[in-house]
């Protein structure tokens, strides 16, 4: 009786971990960060990862809380220990930009690679950025190529978009501008601002691509929508002369 209770017991905990999870993550995107704090605290007490980067991510943004970067690091670093790659990933974010910790691009790297060779994504980025800009590790386009293209092959956008651009400038890689358009345009159909400026701007100057007034409105409208002013100014161009 006494085992039969216990795997009862054990099931319900099963099932209630996911429904937390659910309940805090609809809590943060409707911005009851407090339900959200709530929830996640008692999910990563008892050792979620998930929960645990969460709440890092809470603390170094002034979620629902005061701004605290070393809140946030002690967080992500709980994570981190448990090879949880969206930690190790903000990890390398705080590092490298030395928000609670002295700025170590090299230790920001460290945690990046980790992430990195884990799949995910935005770490994958993150470490192509680093060799590309030589920070942390010595620049090498061939390296940050590579590392781009895993990242743009799981449809992360901003990778997406800077591997068009280094195969627009023949960094890295050999140069080829049909092969940046086709990445800016997987970045540009995501609403990658600079994606759809550059793409934009390419079919405005007929750069690799024939000259495309309307293809080059259709990109610069979104990005001018975000904010970018550039885009703004090519595209009254555009419209005046489309009149």
């Amino acid at each position: 009786m006494m085992a039969r209770l216990l795997f009862l017991l054990a099931v319900l905990l099963s099932l209630a971990g996911p429904a937390h999870a659910d309940d805090a993550l609809d809590a943060y995107y409707a911005g009851d960060y407090a339900t959200a704090l709530t929830l996640w605290t008692k999910m990563a007490r008892s050792g979620d990862p998930d929960a645990q980067n969460n709440i890092g991510h809470l603390y170094e943004n002034g979620f629902g809380v005061p701004q605290d970067y070393a809140r946030a690091l002690e967080w992500y670093r709980k994570s981190a220990a448990q090879d949880f790659s969206g930690a190790q990933n903000n990890l390398g974010v705080m590092y490298s930009n030395g928000k609670g910790v002295p700025e170590d691009k090299a230790e920001g790297v460290k945690w990046f690679r980790k992430a990195a060779e884990q799949g995910n994504a935005k770490a994958q980025s993150n470490l192509a950025n680093s060799y590309r800009k030589g920070e942390g590790v010595a620049k090498d386009g061939a390296e940050a190529v590579k590392w781009y293209r895993k990242s743009a092959e799981q449809g992360f956008a901003k990778a997406q978009y800077s591997l068009g651009y280094m195969y627009y400038a023949g960094d890295g890689v050999a140069q080829d501008k049909a092969e940046a358009v086709e990445w800016y345009q997987k970045a540009a159909d995501q609403g990658q601002v600079d994606a759809q400026y550059n793409l934009g701007l390419m079919y405005y100057n007929a750069d690799g691509v024939p000259e495309d007034l309307a293809k080059a409105a259709e990109l610069m409208r979104p990005a001018a929508a975000q904010g970018d002013q550039d885009a703004q100014a090519i595209l009254d161009g555009i419209e005046k002369k489309l009149k």
